[in-house]
């Protein structure tokens, strides 16, 4: 889990686009990462 005030790993996500996109490609560049449970579902 990561904790509060932490660095977050590092990650490759799929863009909108179909792109890739590794958070340490984003190194220097503000970032927010946002995480919200999956709609209309319980907890």
């Amino acid at each position: 889990m990561i904790q509060e005030g932490k660095n977050a790993p590092d990650f490759t996500l799929d863009a909108d686009d179909g792109t890739q996109v590794t958070l340490s490609a984003l190194r220097g560049k503000p970032v927010v990462l946002f995480f919200f449970p999956k709609a209309d579902t319980p907890g």
